[in-house]
């Protein structure tokens, strides 16, 4: 398969590389995590602006009309510098399930704005109890004359602590652990009975507890048919699977190329310590499973936009697995080679080492990977 950048590619990801290197580097990233919010609004507009937000939405919705491969290649360059804002929630969780199921007037009112930088989303979909299993909902809606009446808990809800919409996965229908009777509803995030608790992360990034007392909405607020949300929020998690994918590929890439700046820096004995046979066959080791990385990222990228569920989850787990595995060797060697300062907060590498920790568990860990894949159509004929 050919994995060579088409040159509108090669110009965006040169773009953004040269914003992470003059407007975003990891000092900018150091500053916001000790800040309240995380991220920053004006730099959230400046996205909007250069049209990132809107690349792999259609062009009749305000987007680019670009592939989902296109925004994988903007968050891996932005995974470089540990930029911090809220791309996965927003564009590819909540967007992504406003531009599949939104009605135009939805689309006008809550995604618009966002394509343009003006404000931000996140997804409420993930409960105590739920784990990576996005079907078990406590959370129910219940009618109340034309509209609805929202109660429960919603826990890790990336960026809801900051979000202007949040798009609340509630059950409209059933019991917690059937597969149907889930629903989307778009609330605002000064509702009244909405309560958001932010959660600060071992990544420095921030997620909030989310609590519904009672909290009403009206017909519109509804997003595509009730009942029927449960393939949809499959979909939007198998994509943000593969975004964190893209991002955790350019923080992979980044620990490396610090790795073997530092081997051929560092000096023991008169000589730099990369001239040492065993720490060169380390560094080969890690070479491989970063471009492994790179290889399975692409390949989840691109089949992000598959229908077909099996064929998009079956090359998205296997990334997963890769990050989680081939990454984590990436992390641990690249600790091991800078010696005790790797692990030290002055010391850039030990938050690339966190922040791949966190994408690792997001939207499902190795082991829940591993068993899905298991469990997809021809794995039995193939193994």
């Amino acid at each position: 398969m050919n994995f060579d950048l088409s040159e509108e590619q090669q110009i965006l990801v040169d773009s953004v590389a040269k914003f992470v290197a003059n407007d975003s580097p990891v000092e900018r990233f150091r500053k916001l995590r000790d800040t309240e919010r995380g991220w920053d609004p004006s730099v959230w507009a400046r996205m909007g602006e250069f049209g990132w937000l809107g690349v792999a939405y259609p062009e009749e919705q305000g987007g680019f009309g670009g592939r989902f491969v296109d925004l994988a290649l903007i968050l891996e360059q932005l995974g470089r510098g540990l930029v911090p804002e809220p791309i996965v929630p927003s564009v590819v969780l909540a967007g992504g399930l406003l531009s599949k199921l939104g009605s135009d007037a939805q689309r006008e009112r809550f995604l618009a704005p966002m394509i343009e930088g003006r404000t931000s989303l996140a997804l409420a979909y993930a409960e105590r109890q739920s784990r990576f299993t996005p079907h078990d909902c406590r959370t129910r809606a219940e009618r109340r004359g034309a509209g609805w009446v929202l109660s429960g808990e919603k826990t890790w809800v990336l960026n809801g602590h900051a979000a202007d919409q949040l798009v609340i996965v509630a059950r409209t229908a059933g019991d917690p652990l059937d597969r149907e009777g889930l629903s989307l509803f778009v609330v605002d995030g000064d509702a009244p009975g909405l309560e958001r608790i932010r959660v600060p992360g071992m990544d420095g990034q921030r997620s909030a507890l989310v609590r519904l007392r009672r909290v009403e909405v009206g017909a519109e607020r509804l997003l595509g048919p009730a009942g029927a949300a449960r393939p949809h929020l499959e979909w939007a998690l198998d994509r943000a699977a593969a975004a964190a994918c893209a991002e955790g590929q350019g923080e992979i890439q980044e620990l490396f190329d610090r790795t073997v700046a530092y081997l051929k820096q560092r000096v023991q004995f008169g000589v730099p310590i990369g001239s040492f046979q065993a720490l060169q066959h380390r560094a080969a080791d890690m070479y491989a499973e970063t471009e492994l990385c790179r290889s399975t990222m692409i390949l989840a990228a691109i089949a992000a936009d598959y229908e077909d569920a099996d064929e998009r989850q079956a090359e998205i787990s296997a990334a997963k697995l890769q990050l989680s595995r081939g990454g984590w060797f990436v992390q641990e060697n690249a600790i091991q080679l800078f010696g005790g300062i790797g692990v030290t907060d002055e010391q850039d590498e030990g938050l690339f080492f966190k922040r791949l920790r966190v994408l690792q568990g997001l939207f499902g860990d190795a082991d829940w990977h591993v068993a899905r894949y298991q469990g997809l159509r021809g794995f039995a004929s193939e193994a």
